[in-house]
């Protein structure tokens, strides 16, 4: 099968994937294997390859897959062959700890990332655990449902996270893959809500995007909106936007980091942090690590009644150094998915 495959770390611009001709996975116990029809293109990624997270290597990367069930494993009897599922960030876990008793498999200290400690999404073929796949609602097409597996999935936890209430404020920095699922969905969730948004200065079409979508306000990061926030989500590979949601949240307010891992480039703004402008008057921090299974469970379904719609910007495998590089610029409109083999687009 055609994959392509992570050899070594170092900065994106040099460290490219390289595309290969590698053996077909066989499904093993309790495992589904997957004609890959669509993968996202996800900031984690990027990560790997820089190094930041730390990755096995070789490594097929990929979390946000969709296909069809190809191939049984012994003891899989979840799905059929032809049934369309979807793969996100857990591959496994152990399963016996107490975080994963309690369904927060995402803290187990033996979480495997898919495309990261597990071969991932940029190929023809992968496999999975079949608790870790998920049937994908009919309303949409593959290449739509590819981001609802790691922007949505994982987007949820954070909004959940949030504690929000209707009528609060909401606000976003950033405004990419995530972000732009999400508005939809507190749209739907929380309609009293005024929702602001915050990208890079210069931003103007994911700007107007937001607008599209239903933000209330729309400025960069560092501006002032009409109104403090209740709670904030930041979405970015940045420190600044940490430091400035602090600034313009309210007494009691919570932010929410959905990142796996944050660039060294500006992290000079946390000598800016001050307690009294930043944290005082009971301000809280709240980080998201991975995702469960449950979360999937009860996104995907809410996403079909909202219903999304997703923005993507596809490639074909081959362009996937391409859609890393324009990810990395916060040039890609909406989410960056590739087209590996013939989805229903």
């Amino acid at each position: 099968m055609k994959a392509m495959v992570l050899s070594r770390t170092g900065p994106v611009e040099t460290t490219a994937l390289e595309l290969r001709e590698v053996p077909a996975p066989e499904p093993q116990e309790g495992q589904v294997r997957i004609r890959i029809t669509a993968c996202g293109v996800c900031h984690t990624e990027l990560d790997e390859i820089a190094g930041r997270l730390e990755t096995r290597l070789p490594v097929i990367p990929g979390h946000q897959v969709v296909g069809r069930v190809e191939a049984l494993g012994p003891g899989a009897s979840r799905f059929r062959p032809g049934d369309r599922v979807g793969v996100a960030w857990i591959f496994s876990a152990c399963g016996t700890c107490p975080f994963c008793r309690a369904g927060n498999e995402n803290l187990c200290a033996r979480f495997r990332g898919t495309g990261c400690d597990a071969d991932g999404g940029y190929a023809e073929y992968m496999v999975a655990p079949e608790e870790s796949a998920y049937p994908i609602p009919e309303p949409f097409t593959d290449v739509q449902a590819a981001p609802l597996l790691c922007a949505g999935v994982i987007g949820y936890r954070a909004l959940r996270l949030t504690n929000h209430k209707n009528s609060q404020v909401l606000g976003f920095f950033g405004f990419g893959a995530s972000a732009h699922i999400l508005i939809q969905v507190a749209r739907h969730k929380f309609p009293d809500s005024k929702i602001a948004v915050f990208t890079r200065p210069g931003q103007k079409e994911h700007q107007e995007l937001a607008r599209t979508l239903g933000a209330d306000w729309v400025g960069a990061t560092g501006d002032d909106p009409p109104e403090r926030l209740h709670a904030a989500i930041d979405s970015t590979p940045a420190w600044t936007p940490i430091v400035e949601a602090l600034r313009v949240l309210q007494p009691g307010g919570r932010l929410v980091i959905n990142a796996i891992r944050k660039e060294n480039r500006d992290q000079q703004a946390l000598t800016h942090l001050d307690y009294p402008t930043h944290l005082w008057r009971e301000k809280e921090i709240k980080t998201v690590a991975n995702v469960t299974r449950q979360d999937a469970r009860e996104f995907l379904p809410l996403a079909a009644e909202v219903p999304i719609r997703p923005h993507v910007q596809p490639f074909a495998l081959e362009q996937a150094n391409e859609a890393l590089q324009l990810v990395k610029q916060g040039r890609t409109q909406g989410a960056a998915v590739l087209r590996i083999s013939d989805a229903t687009f």
